[in-house]
């Protein structure tokens, strides 16, 4: 407590309690599908924009090469075009697909960052650079001499003695202050040189590193093949975008650049090197499980599987992928993890209801939904209309629902974007056919342009059949959970009760006033029950803290009508 000596007013600050509950985001979409670049293996890219994705992976792909497995391009492109705005991207490339390289000897190789004939455009340009120069003020011994200064020189560095044109190779082996020691004495007839204008002078040989692929340029300063030192020219170069680097000094005191040079027969001080054999690979050789991916542990997942290392993403796709194989273990990805919901496109060929009901029928969840018919657009690589399958269009719908009306408005009677035309017109009496089972139509009104008419989710249970209650429900429970890790290990008493029930309470009652939860008041829209109701002493003794929670959910208007009679003047 705080000690007060002097008579007057003081101010202080105190701590509250716990923050009050923020909602954690809905409109963050995740992608699988083929890519021109981009890794393969690892955590999700984040993209913000068409341009981003773009850059990170590269543009459309073409029919001829790609066939059926080009649409993610399309797909993120109309994500934003609609209304996204985050992103995170999984490449997936075929197994026979191969990097670009270049060696240069057994001292340096490049490869390019992932597979794929985009890494034939990259061009690497080596130059000499010096990170470190002095002149040599005495000779200490057999192999040690005095330098002027020691700065930026480390031990197992290779250095040249300059003499005008002449030129000896050495490398230092110890160091202590002033006195560097060289694996070998200088044979030249003057290595000291005292002159305020020297004309003998000792310096680090190291290179400079350009690296360039289309626009995007990198550049390296003062790489060293010297593997003890920062700037060692694999940890120099470990943030490159576009290679990565293998390096090997030699047993040979020498220029490392000399090394380059021999090995790719040339005497000009200036090396450039193309990368090349990189391939897309067949995308007939793809498979389901290039989709699904493997769970190789952090870092080294693929696929679906990436998404494991991703807390962000709240709604996924894999665009254009059909195959009920992959599809399903979407849907069991999201339902496990139970923070995700995945939107899944309809065979584009399948055309009649019942050819629709076949493929509706491979899955039974509430954590999807199912859109159809395909979209026209038009195709900036063939300069042509083309058709894309919905998911990523649907997909930027949620977002821009969910950022103007909240996650409670249901994704439907929205206008899709950039969009001129569908792959099959439906009518009225077709829908009446496959709403209720769970098929959500884009279909073109007079007027109003083409619109998401459906807001079904692929679930046979009736509490669960809208795609806004699920997300509604995936909002609050991982709202709740991001906001009250602050009860972890506290004193399980009545105390903590009363803080948990009011934190909750608090913040499904912004819910309910943001028009999200049914009910005239705010005891009819939910409730929080915490204490001896909900748990045991066993529950107690065993550290559990059991909280349950009640809220009614608004439903879509889905069916609205509208009973007209006579009114007559009696």
């Amino acid at each position: 407590m705080a000690e007060y000596l002097s008579p007057g007013v003081y101010v202080e600050e105190f701590d509250s309690g716990p923050a009050p509950m923020q909602g954690v985001g809905t409109s963050t979409a995740g992608f699988v599908g083929l890519a021109e670049k981009g890794p393969v293996i690892g955590a999700p890219v984040f993209v913000t924009s068409a341009a981003d994705f773009n850059r990170k992976f590269g543009g459309y792909l073409q029919k001829s090469e790609f066939g059926e497995y080009r649409y993610l391009a399309h797909a993120v492109t109309h994500f934003f075009t609609n209304g996204g705005a985050r992103a995170f991207v999984m490449r997936v490339a075929p197994p026979d697909a191969k990097s670009a390289k270049i060696s240069c000897g057994d001292q340096l190789s490049f490869h390019a960052k992932n597979p794929g004939a985009w890494g034939n455009a990259v061009v690497v340009t080596l130059s000499p650079a010096s990170k470190a120069k002095t002149q040599v003020l005495a000779e200490g011994g057999e192999a040690v001499y005095v330098f002027k200064s020691t700065v930026d020189f480390h031990v197992g560095d290779v250095v040249v003695l300059e003499n005008g044109r002449e030129k000896e190779y050495n490398r230092i082996s110890a160091m202590e202050g002033s006195n560097v020691t060289m694996e070998k004495p200088f044979e030249a007839a003057k290595v000291v040189d005292t002159a305020l204008l020297p004309q003998v002078t000792v310096r680090s040989c190291e290179m400079s590193v350009e690296v360039r692929c289309g626009e995007t340029v990198e550049a390296y300063e003062n790489a060293s093949f010297n593997i003890t030192i920062p700037n060692f020219i694999e940890k120099l170069m470990s943030k490159s975008e576009l290679v990565d680097v293998t390096a090997a000094d030699s047993s040979e005191a020498i220029d490392p650049l000399d090394l380059v040079r021999l090995a790719v027969d040339t005497e000009k001080e200036t090396v450039k090197l193309q990368l090349s054999g990189g391939a897309n690979g067949t995308a007939t050789s793809l498979t389901d499980g290039d989709f699904i991916g493997e769970d190789k542990g952090p870092g080294a997942r693929t696929g679906i599987q990436a998404f494991l290392d991703n807390s962000d993403v709240s709604l996924m796709a894999v665009p254009g992928i059909v195959a009920p194989n992959v599809q399903l273990s979407l849907v069991a990805h999201c339902e496990n993890l139970g923070s995700r919901f995945a939107v899944l496109d309809m065979p584009r060929d399948a055309k009649s209801v019942t050819d629709i009901m076949n493929h509706r029928n491979i899955v039974d969840s509430d954590y999807c939904a199912m859109y159809h018919p395909w979209l026209q657009v038009f195709d900036p690589l063939d300069k042509r209309d083309t058709f894309i399958p919905p998911s990523g269009s649907v997909l930027g719908i949620f977002a821009r629902s969910d950022n103007t009306r909240g996650v409670h408005k249901a994704p439907a009677n929205e206008t899709v974007t950039n969009c001129t035309g569908l792959s099959v017109t439906y009518n009225t009496a077709e829908q009446d056919m496959l709403n209720p089972n769970g098929v959500n139509l884009i279909r073109r009104f007079p007027g109003q342009g083409i619109r998401v008419w459906g807001a079904r989710t692929a679930s046979s249970k009736p509490l669960w059949k809208y795609v806004n209650v699920r997300r509604l429900f995936i909002f609050l429970e991982e709202s709740i959970k991001a906001n009250t890790n602050w009860v972890v290990f506290e004193p399980n008493d009545e105390l903590l009760w009363i803080r948990v029930r009011r934190t909750i309470e608090v913040f499904l009652e912004g819910v309910w006033k943001s028009g999200a939860l049914a009910g005239s008041t705010a005891a009819d829209a939910f409730f929080v029950n915490i204490g001896s109701a909900t748990m045991t002493k066993d529950d107690i003794d065993n550290g559990r803290l059991i909280c349950v929670i009640g809220v009614a959910p608004v439903k879509p208007a889905e069916f609205v009508i509208f009973r007209l009679t006579q009114k007559t003047g009696e």
